[in-house]
């Protein structure tokens, strides 16, 4: 750390085994550190970012330091200012870049303990940041139960403490143990304890002597935490009742905050002095701040109390806390502190809960919301409430949770809109939850409720059951494609039309009258997406058909401009669930294009968003890049490792892409009859796509060089009527390319010519090159030498540029045919750089700021410039400006 490196460590291990004093012993020696500590509390888990204020504040001094979005999306997340919702993700890179920040000044280390009862957003957050921690002098160390290292830790360094050794544990033993202590008693405390320092130091104290000295009492199978709880709840026991009450109070009330604590007492008519019989029995600290003797006492103290004690306390707790200052706290107080439904609670908690959505703490809306359903009186405003809850737990990914809460929201008289939308939220869980098979005949169901009640919603609930039809159609038997497209033909018009309404109509006709029919219709929906105009997040539904269906049609300036709208729309609005989608499909379009360099750069992207997010989506994109280079090494495991997840998932439509990919990948091999089976497969699909078509004319080119004339011919009959259908440019240069293959002579000929002036008014780049190459094949093996070597430099170029390795090497050996040798392609000198450093490298060469990359690639500032002296030192540079060039 002190070195410019930074480092995570996860101390996992049960309670009571060392894990705190491990962290107090690292503070101490941490000399010439900044030390910053942070304990969770098992109350204050539903508070969002909680746990990461009490880490940052003292920090805040430094955040003019910042970049302006990261500022303003710490200041949103922590109450200081009123925004939109900051992403989770925006505020892991504000994160980042403060401590990196802070440590500029003198390295920091941050302890936190008892991370299992963070709030989980701060939970998240703090563990995207270590995984970070790179070439700053940070160093981060968690403390955690083992039973809770689970997803939200994983890929961070870890350290398991076990207890101690036995001869060490009997010499603790005999420490803590100022009596007589019989040998089989201490032996048997030290195999029940398992060395567990804690509970050697504090089990003998519920022992009487003639226990400790005879071992005369009953064996106790209980888990050791519960042990040492039990423990500490008789030593608490035994103490006034006053102490009691303070000790309880101090259990309930989670920023140890000793005036709060005190005004609470009072309220409560408890004596200045009333813990110091707890000071003295050592369970707690009663100094400018409140601590505990160790996290358990605090469990121990909470655990043991009635209900009833709870309330009381939680009731002071909520009268000590200033309203204005710590409105949510207090509701929540206000909240445990009730016996019965209370309408006035219960609106306090849903303020609470729309104040921690505006932040970012979708987890404490959903829990705030869920309490105030349980407190509120009124059975309609309940269900309006337990409808809002299960929204925010789908959100978190809980579905089960949020089925349940929609039971309750069954249960209120709310109207029809209200059981609508509760219809409609049971279908969007089941789509989201693992694309359920059922979920296009549940999301059509909604629709139809919704129709006579919001057109609008049921529009775009007719357009998700769309989506969700065609994602499974191949798998299931009948995916309903049909229906939901005659339900939107005859489904009421919305009064405010909207470009996605026309564009949804024109589908309809398509999955109904043919896609022949509908073509028109398509491309004429399609034309106001070209356009820029703000678009909102709730667009981005529309903008992903549009960019879909531009491509379905063979429409590649609207798919290139519908893409790369809707990416930069999402990433406006930090919308991580729907980018990686996206960006998929523009990796795909890039590499259509020829961007070899573009189309890693946003590989490398998602995978940086699939690390910060854990999302598990098929690698589209780096299989593209790979298949079109022929890198088969990438490509086959790639495959192999997404298609098992995507037969689970009922997603045909992804196992079709994965096909066409192969198919490419083995035309570039001139592995001709594997290629067969591939594009075979993927052409396969029952509805009508741009990988059906692609993949036609893949199937077209191997075929003709397989051997398997009326394969090619079939498959060259279906993409005429998608290409006719499309008439643009890109289908008819791919028609006239594959008519060539099929063709001889004159008309052979004149269709490759067709092909290549075609593609030539395209940004499909790539397939210019492979017309120019199947062209120059063609010449050379009707012997006309010279006119194929013409052909075939400029494929071998383009194909170089364009990274299609495979298909540059097939144009290398049929120019050394034709007579003109080409050595072997140089290696790139961007080559020897990794994925991100080819990204980082793209984007401080179109001139971004290290503070504007690290930002998109969750990255801080300084880890962003030690990979840019890595990239300068392997590419032979010195300056920012010698990049663009250097590393496309």
């Amino acid at each position: 750390m002190c070195a410019g490196r930074g480092r995570a460590l996860l101390i996992r291990g049960e309670a009571g085994v060392g894990k705190s004093a491990l962290l107090r012993q690292l503070a101490r020696r941490s000399a010439g550190c900044r030390v910053a500590r942070v304990a969770g509390v098992e109350s204050e888990m539903e508070l969002p970012f909680a746990g990461l204020h009490q880490l940052c504040a003292p920090m805040l001094d430094v955040r003019d330091r910042l970049p302006a979005p990261q500022r303003e999306a710490l200041a949103v997340a922590f109450g200081h200012a009123a925004g939109s919702t900051p992403d989770r993700f925006l505020v892991g890179v504000a994160v980042l870049s403060l401590l990196a920040a802070v440590s500029e000044d003198r390295p920091l280390l941050c302890l936190v303990d008892d991370a299992q009862w963070l709030d989980r957003t701060s939970a998240q957050t703090l563990a995207f940041v270590a995984r970070r921690l790179l070439a700053e002098r940070v160093g981060v160390v968690f403390a955690i139960r083992e039973s809770a290292a689970g997803a939200d830790w994983r890929g961070l360094p870890d350290l398991r403490l076990g207890g101690l050794p036995d001869d060490e544990a009997r010499a603790l033993l005999d420490a803590a143990v100022p009596g007589r202590l019989d040998e089989q008693v201490r032996d048997r405390i030290v195999a029940e304890t398992r060395g567990n320092p804690l509970a050697l130091l504090e089990l003998p104290r519920g022992l009487t002597a003639a226990e400790l000295a005879g071992g005369f009492g009953r064996p106790d199978a209980r888990p050791l935490a519960t042990t040492i709880e039990r423990t500490f709840a008789r030593r608490m026991r035994s103490l006034p009742a006053p102490a009691q009450q303070v000790l309880l109070t101090a259990a309930a009330e989670p920023l140890g905050d000793a005036l709060l604590l005190r005004r609470a007492t009072r309220l409560l008519g408890l004596p200045a002095g009333a813990g110091a019989p707890a000071e003295a029995a050592g369970l707690i600290e009663l100094g400018s701040r409140v601590r505990f003797r160790h996290p358990l006492v605090r469990t121990a103290v909470y655990r043991a109390a009635s209900p009833a004690e709870r309330r009381d306390v939680h009731r002071a707790l909520a009268l000590a806390t200033d309203p204005v200052a710590d409105p949510d706290r207090r509701a929540w107080h206000r909240a445990s502190a009730a016996d019965e439904p209370d309408e006035e609670i219960a609106a306090e908690l849903a303020g609470s809960a729309e104040r921690a959505q505006r932040r970012g703490g979708i987890a404490a809306a959903a829990e705030f919301l869920r309490r105030a359903t349980e407190l509120t009186p009124d059975p309609a405003a309940r269900a309006v409430r337990a409808l809002a809850a299960a929204e925010a737990e789908m959100r978190c990914g809980a579905f089960e949770t949020a089925l349940k809460l929609l039971l309750t929201a069954d249960e209120g008289a709310a109207g029809e809109l209200h059981g609508a939308t509760v219809a409609l939220m049971r279908a969007r869980i089941a789509f989201a939850s693992g694309h359920d098979m059922a979920a296009p005949r549940l999301l059509l169901d909604a629709a139809r409720r919704l129709e006579p009640l919001d057109a609008e919603l049921a529009r775009d609930t007719y357009r998700d059951a769309m989506g969700a039809a065609v994602l499974t159609a191949g798998f299931a038997e009948d995916s309903g494609v049909g229906e939901v497209a005659r339900a939107i033909r005859a489904a009421p018009r919305p009064a405010r039309q909207r470009p996605g309404d026309a564009l949804l109509d024109s589908l309809a006709v398509a999955r109904t009258d043919g896609y022949l029919a509908a073509a028109p219709l398509i491309l004429d929906a399609l034309r106001p997406f070209r356009d820029e105009h703000p678009a909102g997040a709730d667009e981005q539904g529309w903008l992903w058909l549009a960019a879909i269906t531009a491509a379905d049609c063979w429409d590649d300036e609207t798919w290139s401009a519908a893409t790369a709208r809707h990416v930069r729309v999402a990433r406006t609005h930090g919308d991580l669930s729907s980018l990686p989608l996206t960006l998929n499909s523009l990796v795909c379009a890039e590499v259509l294009a020829g961007e070899p360099a573009v189309a890693a750069s946003l590989v490398a992207e998602i995978q940086a968003i699939g690390d910060a997010t854990g999302q598990a989506l098929a690698p589209y994109g780096a299989l593209t890049v790979a298949a079109w280079r022929g890198d088969e090494a990438i490509a086959r495991p790639l495959i192999e490792a997404s298609i098992a997840d995507l037969v689970a998932r009922g997603e045909a439509a992804g196992i079709m892409v994965l096909h066409w990919t192969q198919a490419v990948l083995f035309n570039g091999l001139a592995r001709y009859q594997e290629a067969i089976t591939a594009a075979q497969a993927a052409a396969a699909h029952p509805i009508h796509s741009a990988i059906v078509s692609w993949s036609l004319s893949e199937l077209v080119e191997a075929a003709v060089r397989g051997g398997q004339r009326e394969t090619a011919e079939r498959a060259y009959d279906r993409l005429a009527t998608s290409a006719q259908a499309g008439g643009t440019d890109w289908a008819l240069g791919t028609l006239a390319r594959a008519g060539a293959l099929l063709a001889t002579g004159g008309r052979a000929d004149a269709l490759h010519h067709e092909a290549i002036e075609r593609f030539g008014r395209t940004r499909i780049r790539v397939e210019l090159a492979r017309s120019h190459l199947l062209y120059g094949e063609w010449l050379r093996r009707e012997n006309r030498r010279r006119a194929a070597r013409a052909q075939l430099r400029p494929a071998y170029d383009m194909l170089t540029a364009a990274g299609a390795d495979a298909f540059a090497d097939r144009a290398r050996h049929e120019l050394a045919a034709a007579g003109e040798p080409v050595a072997e392609r140089a290696a790139r000198v961007s080559d020897a750089l990794t994925v991100q450093e080819a990204h980082i490298a793209r984007l401080a060469g179109r001139g971004l700021t290290n503070a504007e990359i690290g930002a998109q690639l969750f990255l801080s500032p300084h880890t962003v410039e030690w990979h840019l002296r890595k990239v300068f030192t392997k590419l032979g540079i010195t300056s920012r400006r010698q990049l663009r060039p250097a590393a496309g």
